[in-house]
């Protein structure tokens, strides 16, 4: 079975590894090509498995926004990109009658994804996406969702919050399954970063690029109250790029208008020294055993990305935000709450760091659980058996998850 992989990120997202991952498990009955549209780290690790994976740029896509004027700039901008992709959608149509799947890595493929089919008619091979992250509730994130659901023969969910919310913006159930990320602790033993391990404060890490509705700058606000309790002991790790939007609200807006990014806000705040920004680190997974504690303050309430799961592999126990418990269960696994509380954060990381049994005990829960339910071999199987059955042909009922 031949699959024809398309990938926006390069290896610089979750989505990028999480593909990466699958494909690295399949079985060998299955035979994959990637293209990407970035050049980046994830070619050398395609090369390394013999994975044919080609750079393409002018793959276009775009995912809904929160708001009206964002989203009229951004398909304004998708026009002139879909006009100068031509050559690619081309290449991508010939190429579409030599292979029996074209898998859809990101649902901001959903419109390449329509022309595709539109193009190719009756002769298309069958057309599966995956469905990673949770666009906001718009007019316009309703029409991707049904375009979605009426586009592809098949759609993969990492979790059942992506089938439920894809179901309730559509307007009906989505034919697809539920396949969870395959996560894999690392082979070879990963050396922490060496300034952080020398460094001997408990270090409380997160892992992410900044974005508002990712929550990073929360974790100013809970190093301002551990500074306020004369606990000086905790050192705040990010590793990601920190640049700032000038249409961010209240103090981080006026920071980013001023030119400062997340660093500056920091200072501002009088809690530089226990912050570290990393920037862009090209292994994470070197930050991520230098630290004590895993956090995503986010304000989506989805403690369930990526960077969660590698962290609990690492047996790193983890912090979040939301209801969904199947990954980071409070008290068994990590600590998650249904809502961000300064107070309760502090509180939560002051126990944990004067608490270095318990600590322990999270993160090998963690990392069994992870071993568990995000196997290589069971979880790329899955994904093979699904592209199996839409190339038999077989229609299964939609998604109930």
């Amino acid at each position: 079975m031949r699959v024809l992989c398309l990938d926006i990120e390069g290896g610089y997202g979750g989505s990028s590894r999480s593909l990466y991952e699958s494909i690295r498990h399949l079985p060998p009955d299955v035979k994959a090509e990637v293209w990407c549209r970035r050049q980046g780290p994830i070619q050398d690790r395609y090369a390394a498995i013999g994975v044919p994976c080609r750079v393409t740029p002018d793959m276009p896509h775009i995912s809904s926004l929160p708001r009206l004027s964002r989203n009229l700039l951004a398909y304004g901008r998708f026009l002139l990109c879909w006009n100068a992709s031509h050559k690619f959608r081309c290449m991508l149509a010939q190429a579409a009658d030599h292979v029996d799947v074209v898998h859809f890595n990101h649902e901001g493929q959903f419109l390449l994804a329509r022309w595709l089919r539109c193009n190719l008619g009756r002769r298309r091979p069958p057309l599966t996406m995956h469905i990673r992250t949770h666009l906001p509730s718009t007019v316009f994130s309703r029409w991707q969702y049904r375009t979605i659901v009426n586009t592809l023969d098949r759609l993969v969910f990492i979790t059942e919050n992506e089938a439920q919310h894809t179901a309730m913006l559509a307007g009906h159930s989505a034919p697809g399954e539920v396949i969870y990320n395959v996560v894999t602790p690392p082979t070879d033993a990963v050396l922490p970063l060496a300034d952080l391990a020398a460094d001997a404060r408990f270090k409380v890490v997160a892992v992410s690029n900044y974005a508002y509705i990712r929550g990073i700058d929360r974790l100013i606000d809970v190093a301002a109250e551990l500074r306020r309790r004369g606990r000086t002991d905790v050192l705040f790790v990010v590793a990601g790029t920190t640049k700032l939007s000038t249409s961010l609200p209240g103090e981080l807006g006026r920071v980013a208008r001023a030119g400062g990014d997340l660093a500056e806000y920091a200072r501002l705040r009088g809690v530089a020294d226990t912050l570290r920004f990393l920037g862009h680190v090209a292994e994470p997974e070197s930050v991520v055993v230098a630290g004590d504690l895993i956090v995503k303050p986010t304000r989506e309430y989805n403690p369930w990305g990526r960077d969660m799961l590698e962290a609990m592999a690492m047996a790193r126990p983890v912090i979040s935000v939301g209801s969904y418990d199947r990954f980071v269960e409070n008290g068994v696994t990590g600590v998650l709450h249904p809502e961000f509380d300064v107070d309760t954060w502090a509180d939560e990381i002051v126990r944990l760091a004067d608490n270095r049994d318990q600590l322990a005990e999270l993160g090998k829960a963690g990392q069994e659980r992870v071993r568990r339910l995000c196997d290589g071999p069971s979880r790329a199987r899955d994904l093979r058996d699904l592209w199996a059955a839409v190339v038999a042909g077989k229609v299964k009922q939609p998604c109930a998850a």
